[in-house]
């Protein structure tokens, strides 16, 4: 593209993003020519490859920037508002919270399109030849909560939270709370094992906040190690430590499978087939949250968007590095979402 012809879109760029909020930045001169994407650790090396192979088949736009900043991080810098200074793109490994919506509509982010690009699953995982064991939704609660059913917590191994289990300290390596992957650990995992318990399931239709504590809440005495956004640090930690667990998306295990391997939960393996059949009970999907505002403001987003259905079925690009595709019908929605820009509604989010 010629010198030109970048001008003429910048300077459109400008005044769109003028006309939608982005006054600010357009009055100094200020504007983006290049896509900008916040969020998910776990979409992340998915949002990579699609930006590098939309930048080897539009040699005429620049390459996406993508930051791994953590799903709560990403939505909060997406939901500021409209304009350069705010990203076009939050990937998230959870659905969008309505209280995040609502942010995003105060803010004047009015218009959001949200695209499924796939499932994952939430794998725990220890390093080739290390700890193995068989576990459970309430084996992991009982292990991981700071208050388990709402008692002080007490077990130092495994062997204590269950007499089938190895007398091993308990070591998890994991999300942060700002992690997409915390958020899902959380309610597919954590929230599952504290509801085995009857009288903790029936605080929910009394007292959802203290449930939420008591079920949610990790703890904090060193057993469960937050390793923050980077989950390729969380692999290179168990595979120095075999008696350490990790906790992280699958396709960081797929990835490092020749290093480490996955743990069963209920006896099913953190694989391909079981979490595209959610079979897998970590099976979670995966989401892109985007601008309607920005798509002709920043030049190749649209492009960009088209490129994600090209990638991410069974047989895709995308699924060699690790994404499991989403069903036939999650993924018309999902192409139309992206190539015809249908905006969400925010109803059912919870």
């Amino acid at each position: 593209m010629k010198k030109s012809l970048l001008l003429a879109t910048a300077v459109a760029a400008t005044a769109l993003l003028a006309s939608c909020g982005g006054a600010g930045d357009s009055a100094s001169g200020k504007t983006r020519d290049s896509i900008r994407a916040v969020g998910s650790s776990t979409v992340y090396p998915f949002a990579k490859a699609v930006a590098e192979s939309f930048a080897k088949s539009n040699a005429g736009f620049k390459s996406p920037i993508i930051e791994s900043t953590g799903t709560g991080g990403g939505v909060k810098l997406f939901c500021a508002g409209v304009g350069p200074q705010h990203p076009d793109i939050v990937n998230a490994s959870r659905q969008m919270k309505k209280s995040e919506f609502d942010d995003c509509q105060t803010n004047g982010v009015k218009d959001i399109l949200e695209v499924q690009v796939g499932l994952d699953g939430i794998a725990l995982a220890s390093a080739k030849g290390g700890i193995q064991m068989n576990l459970t939704p309430a084996i992991i609660y009982k292990a991981l909560a700071a208050k388990p059913f709402g008692k002080e917590q007490t077990a130092k191994t495994w062997k204590d939270v269950d007499p089938s289990l190895p007398a091993t300290p308990i070591l998890v390596y994991g999300p942060p709370s700002t992690s997409g992957t915390r958020d899902a650990l959380k309610e597919l995992i954590l929230e599952a094992g504290c509801k085995t318990d009857a009288a903790t399931k029936a605080l929910k239709d009394t007292d959802e906040d203290k449930f939420k504590q008591v079920c949610t809440e990790v703890r904090g005495d060193g057993a469960y190690v937050d390793a923050g956004e980077n989950d390729n640090l969380i692999v290179q930690k168990i595979e120095a430590n075999p008696r350490a667990l990790g906790i992280f998306g699958y396709s960081y295990l797929e990835e490092n499978a020749a290093k480490i391997q996955g743990l069963t939960i209920n006896g099913v393996e953190p694989t391909y087939d079981n979490i595209s059949s959610f079979a897998y009970p970590g099976a979670r999907p995966l989401y892109m949250y985007v601008k309607k505002a920005h798509l002709d403001a920043i030049p190749g987003l649209k492009e960009f968007l088209g490129t994600w259905p090209k990638m991410w079925n069974k047989d895709g690009p995308l699924a060699k590095i690790g994404l499991v595709a989403a069903p036939d019908a999650v993924i018309a929605k999902s192409t139309e979402a992206a190539t015809k820009f249908t905006t969400m509604t925010g109803d059912g989010l919870k």
